[in-house]
């Protein structure tokens, strides 16, 4: 998708893609307050791990054509929100930006004091990685290759991931010549951008091998996925990943579901993002090869076609980030943290103002306040106080498709977990249960954004299995663990028939201890086949851990790891209780 600010006061905006708009401007769409309340379930297994937040999960995009990209209160902005990856120069502009020179072929508009070192400070200043599009509709290899030179060799800013170009499917090669992404090589289609992609693959990693290179797919199921073009013998895709698959590290889709309502909207993460994920993996399994395994997934634009700076966004954004993280994503990044708008499109939402901008923050003078943040941004935000960087996704899910829920496990032992309600008009009565973890009965810290609010709250309130979510509200709940003589982490990775999990124990007050046992029951029907750092024995659903002679010893606050490997065949659910030398322990 490209979006291109003009110079000028207003900074119009200028929309060419292929994406049908649903837009909510043509009705007033006013929400009653909450007169009522519903009752949800949600359940966490903090055993069960579903992905590690990556250090660039939570990104958005900078564009070069915004003059107040590197502002002083940019990187403010960036590092409050949470984000921790940047990707320049922005969208469409990535194919017509020459960073050596700071101009843009075919005329495309570049702001003043965007060139590329002073986005690097900017990111710098911000914490935030960058992620670097490289010029593939009007540039070279050669050049792709001196920008790697210049970032990581001249001036040591250590950059990982190199995107080739942007949306290149969008020259026109599916749509009789029409299209919105610049490219000026003679054939159009993706055996022509496949054959390129693996020459700046080639260039790009002979100045630095250590560096990530990903490659542009189409979004399965939206256009023109499927399509096979003209000189091609299969569609995108597949061309692409037949020719370049066993060369790039990475692949690169962009999402923007259209809707015709709030709620549709709001279904759009778990009804579209799982099915997405699971065609690429499926793709890269098919043509990466051996190295199938180490071939990530980026999502370099993200958002909502409607409702795009009022509630609705603050809830879907959130949402949207975590599912593809949980999905397999090792960044999401937001179009865009400025976009702006010439407020033409204005409509009302739920009792706000929406300028139909694509920003986190608004930047237009009609829009009010600058960098003044909208619900996306808000809603983003949230997920600093679910976990960082490193922490554990585990497996949550809720009784209504009205409450998405998500979970982390964060590296202390606490279990957060954040609750985002999609209904307008009632509040969400929760019941929380756990499963691979035992809360402790503190009151816990709460974090909320609420409909149309212009800050998070934090208040402690309710507890750790019962709480109530305002209608269009998002809440993080921090649990901590009970405090108990010994605690133990359960972790499993599991597939049809087979899992291995891998136990840590804490010694929180037995003093010192020499020699070891833990017991527990399975709740399934697991039979132990290997074992690590550990003896084990079984009989029925019983299972006793004995130390080795290496680990007999564990001094009080130290822990000890062993792993093991089971078989299954109808349940693997998680051991209810563990106890360590006959003391009952916590777990989580």
């Amino acid at each position: 998708m490209r979006w291109s600010f003009h110079p000028g006061p207003s900074r119009t905006v200028a929309l060419a893609a292929t994406l049908t708009l649903a837009f909510a401007g043509a009705t007033t769409a006013v929400a009653p307050p909450a007169l009522a309340t519903t009752t949800v379930s949600v359940s966490v297994d903090a055993a069960q791990q579903v992905a590690v937040l990556p250090t660039t999960g939570v990104g958005t995009n900078v564009a070069v054509f915004d003059a107040t990209m590197n502002a002083s209160d940019t990187s403010g902005l960036v590092s409050t929100a949470g984000i921790g990856a940047l990707r320049y120069p922005g969208g469409s502009h990535s194919d017509v930006y020459h960073w050596q020179t700071g101009t843009a072929s075919g005329g495309a508009y570049v702001a003043p004091n965007t060139g590329f070192d002073a986005f690097m400070g900017t990111a710098r200043a911000a914490g935030a990685q960058p992620i670097i599009t490289v010029n593939y509709g009007s540039g070279t290899a050669q050049e792709a290759a001196a920008w790697v030179q210049y970032a990581n060799v001249t001036k040591g800013y250590g950059i990982k991931y190199w995107e080739v170009g942007n949306e290149v499917y969008g020259n026109g090669e599916y749509s009789n010549g029409s299209g919105w992404e610049y490219d000026t090589h003679s054939s159009h289609s993706a055996t022509t951008y496949a054959d390129n992609l693996v020459q700046y693959v080639s260039a790009m990693k002979a100045v630095d091998p250590s560096i990530k290179v990903g490659a542009v797919l189409t979004t399965p199921g939206g256009w023109p996925d499927g399509i096979t073009g003209p000189g091609d013998s299969m569609d995108w895709n597949h061309t692409v990943l037949s020719i370049a698959g066993t060369k790039i590290d990475f692949v690169v889709v962009h999402t923007y579901p259209g809707s015709t309502s709030e709620a549709d909207l709001l279904t759009k993460p778990q009804a579209l993002i799982p099915n997405i994920a699971g065609t690429v993996r499926s793709l890269i399994n098919q043509y990466a090869g051996s190295n199938a395994a180490n071939v990530g997934l980026a999502v370099t634009e993200a958002n909502a076609t409607s409702y795009r700076d009022t509630a609705p966004n603050g809830l879907f954004a959130p949402d949207t980030y975590l599912t593809w993280m949980e999905n397999g994503a090792f960044t999401v990044d937001w179009w865009a943290l400025r976009n702006g708008t010439d407020c033409s499109g204005n409509s009302t939402v739920d009792g706000a103002t929406d300028y139909a901008d694509y920003g986190l923050v608004a930047s237009s003078p009609c829009e009010g306040s600058l960098d003044r943040p909208f619900p996306a941004y808000y809603g983003t935000q949230m997920i600093s106080r679910l976990g960082a960087p490193g922490d554990t996704l585990v497996k949550a899910a809720a009784s209504t498709s009205l409450l998405s829920a998500h979970a982390v496990r964060r590296a202390d032992g606490d279990v957060d977990v954040m609750l985002i309600n999609k209904d307008p008009h009632n509040a969400a009565t929760v019941s929380l249960s756990y499963a691979g973890f035992t809360p402790s009965s503190a009151t816990p810290t709460v974090y909320s954004y609420l409909e149309n609010a212009t800050s998070i709250g934090s208040t402690t309130t309710g507890s750790a299995t019962a709480q109530t979510v305002p209608a269009y509200g998002i809440t993080v709940v921090q649990v901590h663990p009970t405090n108990a003589p010994c605690r133990v982490v359960y972790n499993k990775n599991e597939w049809p028939g087979g899992m291995v999990a891998t136990v840590t124990v804490t010694n929180n007050s037995l003093g010192q201890v020499n020699g070891w046992d833990l017991g527990f029951n399975f709740a399934g029907d697991n039979k132990v086949t290997n074992a690590w750092g550990t003896t084990i024995s079984q009989s029925g659903p019983g299972v006793n851990a004995v130390n080795l002679p290496s680990n007999a010893a564990l001094p009080q606050g130290g822990s000890v790891t062993f792993v093991f490997q089971t078989t299954w065949s109808s349940s693997d659910a998680d051991p209810p209780t563990f106890w360590f030398n006959g003391a009952t322990c916590a777990t989580g």
